[in-house]
């Protein structure tokens, strides 16, 4: 996948200029752009990772593509409770699939949402995973779960073929 593509996953998330948000897992960064692309310059975006050496490695590409937005850039395990300002919206993409205790997770992410925000899941639409995907959760296995969290609302706003475990889905639940 490409940029291009990271942006169709997340377009039609809801995702408003000017807006507040955090991208958790955000690796290297190719979600991390995508919403900063839609952010547009007034937005502002947390990027959260554990590994501080990707977290290093994006920053120049947004610097450089976006250099209006806002970024912070927190070293840190999004499975632990995190310092974070309500947010508008949350990027999840390709992260929650390393979480076993999913349900615990998403109820203290959607924590962090103001009311009405809005969670984005990109995720493998698998039903089993592998030693690099090692929970995977099909679109329907989402939507029971973030039901169950507390979300009112969950569809599938996009997808893209994926050699890895066949199809990449994105998903909005507010």
């Amino acid at each position: 996948m490409n940029h291009a593509d990271h942006v169709q996953l997340l377009k039609n998330g809801g995702i408003v200029a000017g807006q507040i948000w955090a991208d958790l897992g955000a690796g290297a960064g190719a979600f991390t752009l995508a919403l900063a692309e839609l952010l547009g310059a007034s937005g502002t975006i947390y990027a959260v990772d554990r590994d501080h050496a990707a977290l290093r490695q994006q920053e120049p590409e947004l610097r450089a593509r976006f250099p209006n937005i806002t970024a912070t850039y927190l070293t840190a395990d999004f499975t632990a409770p995190l310092e974070l300002p309500p947010l508008d919206g949350i990027v999840m993409a390709n992260s929650l699939h390393f979480v076993r205790e999913q349900a615990a997770l998403v109820r203290r992410v959607r924590g962090y949402l103001r009311p009405g925000g809005r969670l984005l899941l990109v995720e493998y639409n698998a039903e089993r995973g592998n030693q690099w995907v090692p929970y995977p959760l099909t679109f329907a296995a989402w939507a029971t779960l973030a039901a169950q969290c507390g979300f009112k609302e969950t569809r599938q706003i996009g997808a893209r073929p994926s050699r890895f475990l066949g199809e990449i889905y994105s998903a909005l639940s507010v």
